[in-house]
């Protein structure tokens, strides 16, 4: 069965909003049209079968004058949240005959009785109405164009409601919007970025669309949910069941008192600053570990989307009261950035690095929270994260100044859990009968996973604890050359380096992969093409205690490493290196360091010449 929203023009010259659901709730279409030719086209892959078809439209009209019973009754609900409805009547040229949503209807053989319960029908439904119930509003979002309205206004209110909608995941119903295909995010992108009211109406439509279709799913569902004003003969609207005790906002022009409109619009003029931070933040935590020498999966960070934003800002509790008062000082996750390692122990690793060189507001151990209560579950290191004071002034971090960012670090089984939990049971429609069951097996899930983190970690440990030492009996000719078999340039091999670094410094971690790759080019570049001649270049090098001269404040990673101790070899001129061209500074900062233990420039292998 598929539940289909119409938000109908009541003329073909004005577009109409689409939408389709199928029975879990995924939105599988949505899109608008004008002619009846194309509505009806549009749905006939959904509409061939069991559908339930929700019209924002009149479908019923028999009185000549005045409201229908079916609008006065509503309006005695719904006119003090600013949803009454417009009087309908035959005098009014659009009604004068058989409705557009009745001739829609026809055309799709569709019952438009209320109290129908054949599988292929129509609903009147009015999502003004709809939204005060669903979403506990003190009165309706103003973002229909009408006079005396902004375009800023009717933006920010759209992109609130939006949010609203989105916020269905978590309901019951749950309302899918993420699904591939289902354009969702290109609406949201048409209404951040729309730049006048006719291309705020396109979206509009499609929204409203998206809500007829949602209120026909829950009329399916959960019937009970639901009041129907009016009655088959005289015309009738069915609509989500006013909330017992929600009380109206203030009758004067409420976009000015509404604080969750305020912060929505406020948002949306930040939302590109906070875009750029986010993207500084990711540069800054990336390079914060790349110094430091940590492995890692990756490094990722958004700015949160205005409907995002919108729907967390407008959430309420049981009682109807917001959960957010100043939603823009107390949203914490407007920016993110997520570091995803490979085992547990770089978790900590990279928590103690956050902290060495970022202020940390706050930071949390949901894993140790869990575990404290004798629960296996969701497991991730939550740290709320701002400039230190050393980088504060300085202008490259000048988009991050005053800003913090949340920053979440796990491993990547940890990951695994988390969004497939979130997915599966938050936005997912799970039976209550089913929720015991459901929760064993997570937490089955979980307990597994944090018992292969820790044999992970295990693994990793064995490895190198097994790796051979340096002088060691070499494989083969692979091993001896230091180059890899599938490579045909002149440079040393990245797997057989990775192997040559785990003997040479047993004591550091893995690094990246890709690292070990980029460090095969400065040998490249310092001409040192071979296992040997880097053996005979580090030699002199492995004398000196490069540990106590750096003061690792955590065990850097074997690429870090080896990039201090060419440093120490050849000095400015490693720094010098074209590879090296954008952190050169960085480079001459830890030579200083050095200083003392470099080398002398007799000592100083010759690049092009190495000591063999």
């Amino acid at each position: 069965m598929y539940f289909v929203g119409l938000d109908l023009a009541w003329g073909e010259r004005k577009p109409t909003g689409l939408a389709v659901l199928d029975e879990e709730g995924a939105l599988l279409h949505v899109s608008a049209a004008q002619s009846d030719e194309d509505i009806l086209a549009a749905l006939a892959p959904y509409t061939a079968g069991d559908c339930v078809v929700a019209i924002d439209a009149p479908l019923i009209v028999r009185n000549e004058t005045g409201n229908r019973p079916a609008e006065a009754a509503l309006n005695k609900d719904f006119a003090r949240f600013h949803a009454g409805a417009h009087p309908v009547n035959t005098t009014k040229p659009e009604f004068s005959g058989v409705p557009r949503g009745a001739r829609i209807a026809s055309a799709l053989k569709l019952d438009m009785n209320p109290r129908s319960g054949r599988g292929r029908r129509a609903l009147e439904v009015y999502p003004h109405a709809a939204t005060v119930s669903l979403f506990r509003l003190g009165r309706t979002l103003k973002y229909k164009a009408k006079p005396g309205r902004t375009r800023d206004l009717l933006q920010t209110e759209l992109l609130r409601l939006m949010g609203l909608v989105g916020g269905l995941a978590g309901a019951e119903p749950a309302l899918h919007l993420d699904r591939p295909g289902s354009r969702w995010p290109e609406l949201i992108e048409a209404a951040g970025s729309a730049g006048k009211k006719s291309e705020l109406r396109v979206v509009e439509d499609q929204v409203d669309a998206v809500i007829c279709a949602y209120v026909a799913l829950l009329a399916t569902r959960h019937p009970q949910m639901m009041t129907t004003y009016g009655d088959a003969e005289n015309g009738y609207i069915v609509t989500p069941a006013l909330p017992e005790g929600l009380e109206p906002s203030s009758p004067d022009d409420p976009a000015q008192e509404d604080p969750v409109s305020l912060a929505v619009r406020e948002y949306a003029l930040r939302q590109p600053a906070l875009a750029e931070a986010a993207d500084t933040f990711v540069a800054l935590v990336t390079s914060i570990l790349d110094e430091a020498g940590i492995n890692y999966l990756s490094v990722n960070g958004r700015a949160k989307a205005v409907a995002s934003f919108a729907g967390k800002a407008g959430r309420r509790t049981e009682d109807g009261e917001l959960v957010y008062t100043d939603p823009l000082r107390e949203i914490n996750d407007q920016i993110g950035v997520r570091v995803i390692t490979y085992v547990q122990h770089d978790v900590a690793t990279v928590a103690d690095v956050i902290h060495d060189q970022l202020l940390v507001q706050r930071d949390r151990d949901m894993g140790e929270e869990t575990a404290r209560q004798g629960r296996f579950g969701y497991r991730s290191r939550h740290m709320l994260i701002a400039l230190d004071a050393a980088r504060e002034g300085h202008s490259d971090y000048e988009a991050l100044r005053g800003r913090a960012a949340s920053l979440q670090v796990r491993t990547v089984l940890q990951h695994a859990w988390a969004e497939f939990e979130h997915d599966i049971r938050y936005k997912g429609s799970v039976p209550a009968e089913q929720a015991p069951e459901l929760d064993r097996r997570f937490t089955l899930a979980a307990g597994l996973l944090e018992l292969a983190d820790q044999e992970f970690s295990n693994i990793r440990d064995r490895i190198a604890e097994s790796q051979p030492l340096p002088g060691g009996e070499p494989g083969g000719d692979d091993e001896t050359t230091g180059r890899d078999i599938a490579d045909d340039d002149s440079r040393v091999g990245a797997r057989e380096l990775a192997a040559f670094l785990a003997g040479q410094y047993p004591e550091a971690g893995w690094s990246r992969t890709e690292h070990y790759t980029w460090i095969t080019g400065l040998l490249s570049e310092l001409a040192i093409t071979s296992l040997p001649e880097l053996t005979e270049v580090l030699r002199p090098v492995n004398e000196l205690d490069l540990n106590t001269r750096m003061a690792y404040k955590y065990p850097p990673g074997a690429v870090r490493r080896l990039d201090d101790a060419l440093l120490a070899a050849f000095g400015e001129k490693y720094a010098a290196l074209p590879g090296n061209a954008d952190r050169r500074p960085l480079l001459r900062s830890r030579l200083e360091k050095l200083q003392p233990a470099a080398l002398s420039p007799s000592e100083t292998p010759d690049a092009s010449t190495p000591q063999i």
